[in-house]
């Protein structure tokens, strides 16, 4: 228990503190050190991406399929599962968590990490793509980080099998999704226990018993993932414009506290400057990925043209999940009178504030989006683990059955009771997965650049 406190302070613990005006401080963690100037270098060398190229990650995400590999999944479809994971509880109650500690500013904090993480997602993807295989049982492709850490550590003519980095990475990630497979059943059980009075056994059950059916399947993954992503981003959407438009007054107010918060004068003279700062950033980090290593696994499976048309699919991946659905959950909370959510916290201030919002109808909402975003980030975490399984232990049914197994058996104790040193078991698998991943990155972000080039060459020529 020491060991996994002493892991988790130091990588997402204040490493550094910067003092600000107002008698104000910053605390930088291990992980914002790296993935925030990561974020910039890229975003710099992409020649902002996110911004010049927009137009082309929306014309490439409604781009007709075109799939030669039996098996293989499209560019879109890896989109899909990357999105499944991404959206999850952290879209709905660690926004609103967020802004509780940090204040209205701590939005804006998060839209900017998400705009240099995009650069990051990119480049990441982009190597998935470039250094992915064929997959002998699945069918189609896999890869992700391990794959090209392998690459980077391993040359073609070596009598070793495996790179230790890339192990740590493959193992890294394998843990942070058991972790992640406790909390889905804690929160969607605490979800229908508030919001249906159902006892958590019956609804961890239920919820076990579906995910069996599917991600025992040899290729269900995906079928399922393509209905239910559109379906519950998209209600989620409706309902947040809903709430906006019925709110419309109220717009210009809460866009001003916003903007003022992120760099006013009276967080900085309060003290409360570095909590809105750090508050933003850390929930963007922790929203979309980028930089984890974790949707290059995803990337790699898809079946397309050209390698960087992967990564600005991922890209956009990280638009949808923190300009989209994070922002939905911030204006939910935002347009909620701050004396109705005082003194609560997690599922019950964002039900309270569906409460406001659309009467009994909202919490029943929030317990079922929640069993949604919950449920495809289960099921794309198992199609994740794929490729790092395989690197592990080789290309066996075996393995790649007890993985699922033990995924389900966590997701079902988790339903029953909240094991938190397992949840930060999970977080330490995620930031070490970052550093894992980024010792192969940067060095070998320059065949993404250069892939970046060729495709933006090709374009002009069109």
């Amino acid at each position: 228990m020491k060991l996994i406190q002493w892991s988790y302070n130091l990588l997402w613990g204040d490493l550094i503190t910067i003092p600000l005006p107002g008698e104000s401080s910053a605390g930088l963690s291990l992980l914002v050190l790296i993935l925030i100037p990561s974020g910039i270098y890229f975003t710099l060398r992409t020649r902002f991406l996110p911004f010049r190229l927009f137009p082309e990650m929306l014309r490439i995400t409604t781009e007709k399929k075109n799939i030669s590999e039996k098996n293989a999944i499209s560019g879109l479809q890896a989109l899909i599962i990357s999105t499944a994971t991404r959206v999850g509880m952290g879209n709905l109650v660690g926004v609103v968590a967020a802004i509780s500690a940090g204040g209205a500013g701590a939005v804006f904090w998060m839209w900017v990490t998400a705009l240099l993480g995009s650069s990051t997602a990119f480049a990441e993807a982009t190597l998935a793509q470039i250094y992915k295989e064929k997959d002998p049982l699945y069918g189609g492709y896999r890869g992700g980080p391990a794959y090209y850490i392998h690459s980077f550590f391993i040359k073609k003519d070596s009598r070793r099998k495996r790179s230790a980095i890339a192990i740590l990475f493959a193992l890294s990630g394998l843990i942070c999704w058991c972790g992640i497979s406790q909390v889905i059943g804690n929160s969607v059980s605490s979800a229908f226990l508030n919001a249906f009075r159902i006892p958590p056994l019956y609804t961890t059950a239920v919820l076990v018993l579906i995910a069996a059916v599917i991600v025992l399947r040899k290729n269900a993954t995906v079928k399922v993932l393509d209905v239910i992503v559109p379906i519950m981003a998209g209600l989620y959407f409706l309902l947040t414009v809903f709430i906006i438009v019925k709110n419309a007054g109220r717009l210009p107010a809460v866009f001003e506290q916003i903007f003022l918060q992120a760099f006013g004068l009276r967080q900085m003279a309060a003290g409360g400057f570095g909590a809105v700062l750090m508050n933003g950033v850390k929930r963007g980090l922790f929203s979309n990925e980028a930089g984890s290593g974790s949707a290059p696994c995803a990337a790699a499976a898809a079946d397309i043209s050209h390698p960087a048309k992967e990564g600005l699919l991922q890209a956009f991946g990280v638009f949808i999940d923190t300009i989209v659905i994070c922002s939905c959950s911030a204006m939910i909370m935002l347009l909620t009178p701050s004396g109705l959510t005082q003194g609560l916290e997690g599922m019950d201030l964002l039900q309270t504030a569906m409460r406001y919002h659309i009467g009994e109808f909202g919490v029943i909402f929030t317990a079922v989006i929640l069993w949604l975003f919950s449920f495809s980030t289960f099921i794309g975490i198992l199609f994740y683990a794929r490729s790092n399984v395989s690197y592990l232990f080789g290309d066996n049914w075996l393995s790649q059955t007890l993985y699922k197994i033990l995924a389900l058996i966590m997701l079902f104790v988790g339903g029953l009771a909240a094991y938190t040193f397992v949840w930060d078991l999970g977080d330490i698998g995620v930031g070490l997965m970052t550093i894992f991943n980024m010792i192969a990155l940067i060095p070998l972000s320059r065949r993404a650049l250069d892939s970046l080039k060729d495709y933006e060459q090709n374009v002009r020529r069109r």
